[in-house]
């Protein structure tokens, strides 16, 4: 018989057992749910509801029980519904009707509510480490290569020459602004819900609080309907999950187009690509691939759970049990992706002669030289016209800007004398853009410093190791 079954005078049919039934997936659950379950049970205990010695023989029961589950010898039968039926049950074999008194106080709604909160908490926390990770990588390389120089890109076409660790820093700071979400996300999802029982409280004289605080939430829930009907907090987290998982798509793009034989920028790792099955001479980027393709997973998770949401009266309906597979693909997704991605970008080895050859065989400069002439007077737009002139008399030729003469300067405009070349340097053009955030290498070491600054303030101001030196 269903612990829940007193009113019903059939069975449940099978069919609708194993449709109804969510313990294949929330099992995972079960420490979160014993954790919140031995809070409650103290609490009760302290509030006068339970006895101690009933509290004390419910809570090492409980414990039992988690140490059967990590030892895998509990089993997970469909009948048994969902995790928290199935440990409520096991307690009651394990200790006879005592252990019925734990559901004192309480309903699924807000106990599941409380599980989901723990786990969102849990799974933040992880994604902050592994984010923190991942940027100190970027640092790393960021330093590494400092003297790398290579063209930045605009509609993927060649646009103005750009430090290479510039380009990596610009990831840095996208998932500076990720893991700034994150950490709003981890303050909405530190709110605590049990007591708010199915919908509207509970007649029996809790304190709330006490569990808040053994459990390490920072609040609770002001309204007991909100507390049961809120999913707000896994929205929130799949959308930050989403997001990082767009800016690591991003970068996976750069990656695969900077490893084809056509750009040649970087080599990836033989420890993070693969081959083909027909072609000897292969070498696949596929985990930024797979990355990429990853992210089509996590933004459909976010489609989902706010698509089930949409329509839902107050206050908890079954419905809401769709969040937990949206959930846990999520964060499997976006935990082993930030995991293999941090190892993967550590092993990377750009080609600077290639990438400096991009450059210098290329009309990125052509700016620069624009600027010169406005140095000299000229309105802005009449400057682009001219080098615009110039540069197209550069293709139908066949050479470069640097290749022309000063003849050719003066019949363009009177004021390009010949030292305007030395503006068309890629190291010139680099090094000339020393504004607050620019790509001069002078600016770019002051970026590292602030990620640096950023990086050891995270961990309460301790200084951080790691494999790179942070010695700028």
């Amino acid at each position: 018989m269903k612990l829940w079954g007193g009113r019903f005078e059939k069975d449940t049919d099978k069919l609708v057992e194993a449709f109804t039934a969510s313990i294949p997936f929330d099992k995972r659950l079960a420490v979160q749910d014993i954790s919140g379950s031995i809070a409650h049970c103290g609490m009760l205990a302290k509030c006068g509801i339970i006895t101690e010695e009933e509290s004390v023989s419910i809570i090492e029961g409980l414990k039992e029980i988690l140490v059967e589950i990590r030892e895998g010898t509990l089993e997970f039968p469909i009948e048994s519904e969902d995790i928290h039926m199935r440990i409520e049950k096991r307690l009651i074999e394990k200790i006879g009707i005592l252990g019925g008194k734990l559901h004192t106080a309480r309903s699924r709604n807000d106990q599941v509510a409380l599980d989901m909160h723990m786990f969102v908490k849990q799974q933040i926390q992880e994604a902050l480490g592994l984010l923190r990770n991942l940027q100190l990588t970027i640092v790393g390389l960021s330093e590494k290569y400092l003297d790398v120089l290579m063209p930045g890109y605009t509609h993927l076409q060649r646009a103005q020459p750009v430090l290479f660790s510039h380009h990596l820093l610009a990831y840095f700071w996208m998932l500076q602004r990720d893991v700034q979400r994150l950490n709003e996300a981890l303050n909405r999802a530190d709110n605590m819900p049990l007591g708010a029982g199915a919908l509207a409280g509970t007649t029996f004289p809790i304190d709330r609080t006490m569990v808040a605080d053994e459990l390490g939430f920072g609040a609770i829930y002001a309204n007991s309907m909100d507390a049961v009907s809120d999913r707000d907090f896994v929205v929130e987290y799949i959308f930050c999950a989403s997001l990082i998982m767009i800016h690591l798509s991003r970068l996976s793009e750069d990656l695969i187009l900077w490893n084809t034989s056509e750009f040649g920028f970087i080599e990836l790792d033989d420890a993070y690509t693969t081959g083909s099955s027909i072609m000897p001479q292969k070498k696949n980027p596929d985990i930024a691939e797979l990355v990429r393709g990853k992210s089509a997973r996590t933004i459909g998770n976010l489609v989902g759970i706010l698509t089930m949401l949409k329509g839902l009266p107050m206050t908890y309906n079954r419905d809401m049990q769709e969040d937990k597979e949206l959930l846990f693909d999520t964060t499997d997704t976006l935990i082993a992706s930030l995991e293999v991605y941090s190892a993967m970008l550590e092993t990377i080895k750009p080609n600077r002669e290639r990438m400096r050859k991009a450059v210098e065989g290329d009309m990125c400069t052509a700016t620069d030289l624009a600027d010169y002439l406005v140095r000299k007077g000229m309105p802005f737009r009449d400057a682009h016209a001219v080098v615009g002139s110039l540069v197209q008399k550069c293709l139908n030729e066949g050479k470069s800007l640097l290749q022309l003469t000063e003849k050719e300067l003066k019949e363009a405009s009177l004021l390009l004398d010949i030292d305007c070349l030395k503006v068309l340097s890629a190291d010139e053009c680099i090094a000339s853009r020393k504004i607050e955030g620019g790509t001069a290498a002078s600016k770019v070491l002051e970026q590292l410093k602030k990620a640096k600054d950023i990086l050891n303030n995270r961990i309460g101001g301790m200084k951080i190791e790691s494999t790179n030196s942070f010695d700028t």
